[in-house]
């Protein structure tokens, strides 16, 4: 069976976590789903594929091989919502489109989902908490960036299209001033793409939990609009759009390695 997650050691402070990108679904519960579900409708599509080169740059890389639909990486254990209003569980229930993703009688229980968080959420997390407290002990400090996509039109979630690149701090909370600024402003000077800070998307748990800058973790999402790098139905990478944002990404990152907080 294919593991949980796939991952590359890096050799700098930065560790990218891609929590969403897979689709395996074992055959147990795939019965269960409905049509709409096995899909897989809510993936982040290519999202590994798109910064596969990082770990060339040094970057580490932790990428779940699991669907988000079998458990959701970026929620809390406790299933605590992350945003008021519209939102997704642990196990999720219901598409972006509060389409069920179960056949009628076949929801998993709290028994269920406990044993798939144990099973899946746990070993994903373990090994996110150790690579995260190797590299703060190896440089003092540790950058944790969690890469996402969606569709750019969700109106469950959110009106109208999303900007390009949504850059997530928690509010202000899981990085260092300086680090949001200045990755922000790397977005930014690629004004042929849209960018935000902490607008619709502030960080999911992965972000908020690890985030600790006081620590010296310091933890940042972005989330993607899916159009910039792939033809959103079907789902299909498109090289072309890909090429135009893959540069973009590599001034985000290379921002990243090239900062060093005050008290390092």
């Amino acid at each position: 069976m294919k593991p949980v997650f796939t991952f590359t050691r890096g050799d700098t402070p930065l560790l990218l976590s891609v929590p969403h990108a897979g689709t395996r679904v074992s055959a147990a519960i795939l019965q269960r789903f409905t049509n709409h579900a096995r899909d897989l409708p809510d993936t982040d599509w290519f999202v590994d594929r798109l910064y596969d080169w990082v770990t060339e740059a040094g970057a580490g890389m932790l990428v779940a091989n699991l669907s988000r639909y079998v458990i959701d990486l970026n929620r809390s254990p406790d299933d605590a919502p992350l945003y008021s209003g519209a939102t997704t569980s642990l196990v999720p229930l219901k598409s972006f489109d509060g389409q069920s993703l179960y056949a009628a009688d076949q929801q998993p229980d709290m028994t269920e989902t406990g044993l798939r968080c144990e099973e899946f959420w746990r070993p994903y997390h373990d090994k996110l908490a150790t690579e995260l407290e190797r590299l703060r002990q190896r440089f003092g400090y540790v950058i944790l960036l969690d890469a996402h996509s969606i569709r750019s039109r969700v109106p469950m979630l959110f009106e109208g299209r999303l900007p390009d690149l949504n850059l997530g701090s928690f509010r202000g909370a899981s990085a260092d001033p300086s680090l949001i600024s200045a990755s922000f402003s790397a977005l930014r000077d690629h004004p042929e793409m849209s960018s935000v800070l902490d607008g619709r998307f502030q960080g999911g748990y992965i972000t908020r939990h690890y985030g600790r800058p006081h620590e010296g973790v310091h933890a940042l999402q972005l989330e993607m609009a899916q159009s910039v790098y792939m033809q959103e139905c079907p789902p299909v990478y498109d090289a072309g759009r890909a090429s135009n944002v893959v540069p973009v990404l590599n001034s985000l990152i290379q921002t990243m390695l090239s900062w060093v907080p005050q008290s390092a």
